[in-house]
């Protein structure tokens, strides 16, 4: 698994190609829109027949992460839990896979829009956002000038041309002063990477750190497509 290392508010910084940042130097890793209990919730309410392990295909990736990283401290920048039933509607099994992961780091759940709720003592520190100087962790990017943002809530992706075929791939973007994380979700879909609710919070060039199934690769935004029609989330 080939991290792209870049750098963010004078920081040495990795993009995973599983969609989580890493900070080396603080032995933290950061991870965003978890969505855990998105499949359920679906299933519950009739909205869409989805399977329903997401939970677990997100848990075993940020598992394999954490065991390979060792990292001292794990942020969750908010969204982690789909909607306010979602703790109650974990498998045993999923719950028990959280619970090992929170004694293995520091576990901080950074709140979000669909966090009303927050998970049960035990699995780490709740917080509206935490600063780690010169970052700061938050779930949604703040208009104007933000030195050293770290944040998600987006779920950014990449719609891309490639000989002639259509491509939609996670990202991060950035611009050496803030970074927008990807959705580290496995059914937490995204947003075009150029599109205005994103592109207002970078005023001038920013690029899209384009997550493969092995490595990270680094495009400017001029290189993306406003559109896409093949979704692919691999």
């Amino acid at each position: 698994m080939n991290g792209l290392a870049f750098q963010c508010a004078g920081e040495h910084l990795e993009a995973l190609p599983a969609g989580a940042l890493h900070w080396p130097s603080r032995r933290l890793l950061a991870v965003a829109d978890l969505h855990f209990e998105k499949g359920s919730s679906y299933a519950v309410n009739a909205l869409k027949l989805l399977p329903r392990h997401d939970t677990r295909q997100t848990l075993t990736m940020l598992g394999g992460l954490v065991e390979w990283l060792r990292p001292e401290t794990v942020v969750c920048l908010g969204d982690s839990f789909h909607d306010r039933e979602a703790i109650a509607r974990l498998p045993a099994a999923e719950r028990a896979e959280i619970e090992r992961l929170t004694r293995l780091a520091r576990f901080i759940w950074i709140a979000g829009n669909h966090d009303p709720v927050p998970p049960p003592a035990g699995w780490g520190h709740v917080a509206e956002e935490i600063a780690d100087a010169p970052l700061v962790f938050r779930h949604e990017a703040q208009f104007g000038p933000a030195e050293g943002e770290i944040s998600g809530h987006y779920h950014p992706v990449a719609a891309l041309s490639i000989r002639g075929r259509s491509l939609r791939r996670r990202c991060f973007l950035t611009d050496g002063r803030r970074v927008i994380l990807p959705a580290f979700g496995a059914y937490a879909g995204g947003l075009n990477a150029l599109d205005p609710a994103i592109a207002q919070l970078f005023p001038s060039d920013y690029d899209a750190l384009v997550v493969g199934k092995e490595v990270v690769r680094r495009l400017s935004w001029r290189q993306l497509r406003p559109d896409a029609t093949v979704a692919s989330l691999a």
